[in-house]
């Protein structure tokens, strides 16, 4: 039995039009994949920023309550330095034994010296907390 020449075209052109189809397809999900791929990565990166912002808001914090630390230390040293002295044994200051004139009249004379702060009541806060970003 002969095949007829315009059958056997027909079935060339078919398959031809169905390989052109099968590419397009192929080319297709190829895109999405790709698309897909790149907003996992976009995603990813916006994770790592973040965290990176996060470690480093941690690091200002833990900076900044190291500083309010060694404040506060240096606040209670300073009252320290100015609180009163507490009486010894025999019931008198050390500060009243061996006291010597330094002709300064401020420092001699209290009565005559400026006012001081009173340590006791700075402001000893700490520095408001750094938002989390998660």
């Amino acid at each position: 039995m002969r095949v007829p020449q315009n059958f056997t075209h027909n079935l060339v052109l078919n398959a031809v039009k169905e390989k052109l189809h099968d590419m397009s397809e192929m080319r297709k999900a190829k895109a999405q994949a790709k698309a897909e791929e790149k907003a996992e990565k976009d995603i990813a990166k916006a994770r790592m920023d973040v965290a990176h912002e996060v470690r480093l808001a941690k690091e200002a914090e833990a900076e900044m309550e190291l500083h309010v630390a060694k404040a506060g230390e240096k606040v209670e040293k300073e009252a320290a330095k100015h609180a009163p002295m507490q009486p010894n044994a025999s019931g008198t200051n050390m500060a009243d034994h061996g006291a010597m004139s330094t002709g300064n009249r401020s420092l001699d004379d209290p009565a005559g010296a400026p006012p001081t702060t009173n340590t006791a009541e700075m402001n000893t806060t700490q520095a408001p907390p750094v938002k989390k970003f998660l």
